[in-house]
């Protein structure tokens, strides 16, 4: 008896490597093969390239076309998804191993609230440009919840951010499931009144005035701030540019509140008094990161230094003062 097996086809391989992943990646986040290949140094037909292989070793579709752009199909959504966690341990494997080696290199990718720009950012770049002048920091502005996303979509490394107390939306609950947040204090909360205002103890004391709201997060808190006083503040000019706010404040426009650090992202225009509310109505600052990024050293030494700006900053703050 003799048995014919015939010929069986040869089963597709499941190996995948850190570049695929970094490939498909940044085909999430781009939208297009031209954006990948843009943000990862590549040419375009090199990318294609890459997928044409990959797909015929996986024996699945990667993308897709959808008239005349491209979208990851199931499966490159699922490389997707897990792309970030490998890439940040091969990351950290890789820079402990250039540590061994004496390397100090590396690229951390920051994302911060606009009133960190001027204050933070600088004096943290400078930071680590002393301590580790190998290390670069790339700088990308974004209010909370885009922010923490960034970082979730592993376009960011580490992400500051702010929530005010009793935040219905606040970006570090559920949004940032899986992620690492850390508290790095507080940023006080200022009133900002016309010069010559009568001396305000209470912010209940303002239910008259007409007040000027900023983003809509910080308006958020204005109203619970104002409701918890007793009263519905008559908002009658909204603007999330903190000059503008001074300007209006200046001419007797208006009454409004602003962080701190918003106030010391520039000289304080004449005509101009603040007075700090209690600490409790204060925005407390948080550090967003992937889980275990500090197994990253750049990243470590980012972490440890922004630390450092921040408790510096608030040290400096939260004892002067009304100015």
């Amino acid at each position: 008896m003799t048995c014919d097996y015939g010929w069986m086809p040869e089963e597709p391989s499941l190996d995948l490597d850190v570049q695929t992943l970094r490939i498909v990646r940044a085909i999430a986040d781009t939208g297009s093969i031209t954006g990948a290949a843009g943000t990862l140094g590549f040419s375009q037909p090199a990318i294609s390239q890459h997928l044409r292989r990959l797909e015929s070793r996986l024996g699945v579709a990667i993308v897709e076309r959808v008239g005349r752009g491209i979208r990851l199909t199931e499966a490159g959504r699922v490389l997707a998804r897990h792309a970030p966690a490998v890439t940040l341990a091969v990351d950290a494997a890789a820079e402990e191993l250039a540590q061994l080696r004496g390397l100090r290199t590396g690229v951390v990718r920051l994302v911060a609230f606009p009133s960190a720009s001027p204050v933070v950012v600088p004096r943290l770049i400078a930071a680590l440009a002393a301590s580790h002048p190998g290390l670069s920091l790339t700088y990308l502005e974004a209010e909370p919840p885009e922010a923490v996303e960034a970082v979730r979509e592993d376009r960011a490394d580490i992400a500051l951010t702010f929530s005010y107390p009793g935040d219905r939306d606040d970006p570090h609950r559920s949004s940032a499931r899986g992620l690492s947040v850390r508290s790095a204090g507080r940023d006080d909360l200022m009133l900002v009144l016309p010069a010559g205002h009568a001396a305000v103890r209470d912010v209940g004391e303002l239910s008259d005035e007409t007040w000027i709201a900023g983003c809509p997060r910080c308006r958020g808190h204005l109203l619970e701030l104002c409701g918890r006083a007793g009263f519905t503040p008559h908002i009658g000019y909204e603007t999330d540019n903190y000059v503008a706010v001074e300007g209006l404040v200046a001419q007797g426009i208006g009454v409004a509140t602003l962080p701190r650090m918003a106030l010391e992202s520039f000289p304080l225009l004449p005509g101009i008094v603040t007075a700090p509310l209690p600490p409790a109505e204060a925005r407390r600052l948080h550090v967003v990161t992937a889980q275990g990024a500090e197994r990253v050293p750049s990243l470590a030494a980012a972490l440890e230094a922004l630390q450092q700006v921040l408790a510096s900053g608030s040290a400096a703050t939260t004892d002067a003062g009304a100015r």
